[in-house]
Formats: structure tokens, sequence, C-alpha cells
């Protein structure tokens, strides 16, 4: 297993829809492993194939509730529906988010509270996955991922032109731009 770079915002993977994994090859199973420890190491909560270069329709996720009972895995060609999305302003405390392409801010976004994914397991078996909460809102990000959509791209005008500065300042924004966890001072 390796950690692997992780784009930022601007590298062209990261803005195109990721393709369907045909098949489980022993390649797509390395990548999912590489992509564990990435996430792992970054640290995230979440982690979509094209944020590492690649694009295919897989992404990770891993997060503790309070509770202390753990949530880990991977999902293979996912597809997602969600209930409405409640309007208004999203709560600066309770619906912000970050990202591992865009590291070391966070930013409010209002999501969907309750998600269903279905896809497939390493193992090719069917997958179902129905939450709400925090786990929804990483099911919602991961997934965006996958359609070339960074979270970024949904905040309001003022966010995203916040956004479109601190890119500038950092020279993000431009193709092959990543980090390394582990390695790279940043944090997303």
């Amino acid at each position: 297993m390796a950690v692997l770079p992780i784009r930022i915002m601007g590298d062209p993977v990261l803005h195109s829809p990721a393709s369907a994994v045909d098949e489980i090859t022993d390649e797509v199973r390395v990548l999912v492993a590489d992509m564990f420890e990435t996430m792992d190491r970054a640290p995230g909560v979440g982690l979509a194939a094209p944020q590492v270069g690649v694009g295919l329709r897989i992404y990770t996720y891993s997060y503790q509730d309070d509770d202390g009972a753990p949530w880990r895995g991977v999902i293979i060609n996912p597809e997602l529906w969600m209930t409405p999305v409640e309007p208004g302003d999203p709560d600066p405390e309770e619906e912000s988010e970050g990202c591992l392409s865009f590291p070391g801010e966070r930013f409010p976004l209002r999501r969907s509270d309750r998600v269903r994914v279905t896809g497939m397991d390493l193992d090719g078996t069917p997958v179902l996955i129905e939450v709400d909460g925090w786990r929804a809102r990483i099911m919602q990000h991961e997934f965006d991922h996958l359609d070339g959509v960074l979270y970024i791209d949904r905040l309001n005008d003022s966010d995203w032109k916040t956004t479109q500065k601190i890119a500038r300042k950092r020279g993000w924004g431009r193709p092959g731009s990543s980090w390394l966890p582990g390695v790279d001072d940043l944090e997303g």
C-alpha cells in the first residue's frame, strides 16, 4: 500500500465525470487499499478516486460517531438518491465541510439530510446504504467528486469568490497541483 498525492482543485481529473468500473481487478483492489491509506493519513472521512488522479467511480469512506461506532467502506459505481434539501442558508456551525482537494478550508453548505446509495463492494457484492446526518453528507460529497463537482462549486456566491481568492493566493486552480499527506503541511 502507498499514500498517493491528492489532487487540488484545478486538476482536470477533478472537474470531469469519472468512468464506471467495468471489472474489479487486482489493480482496482490495490487502488482501493492505497485510497484507504491516503484517506487515513490525510486525515479525511472520504476519498474519491479522482482525488488521487484516477477517473473511476470509486470512493472510500470512514467515520466514527460520538458513540464510537466505526463506519468504513468502499463503494464502486455508486448511485445516489436523496431527500430534498431543506431551503434556507446553511448553519456555519453545523453544516460546514472541508475537502482534501481544497485543503485547509471549511465552508457552510446545505446538503440533504438523508440519502440512499447503491453500488458494489470490492467483491462485486451489491451494497445498499441508507444514512442521515454527517454520513449522508459524506456520501453526497464523495459522490459529487465522481461527477466532477467539488463542494466549493456548490457554495453561495460570496463564499465561492473567497475560494477563488484563496486558490489564486496558493497557486491552485491549474493542472498538476497536489499535496502528499504525511509530507506536505496541508489539511482538508
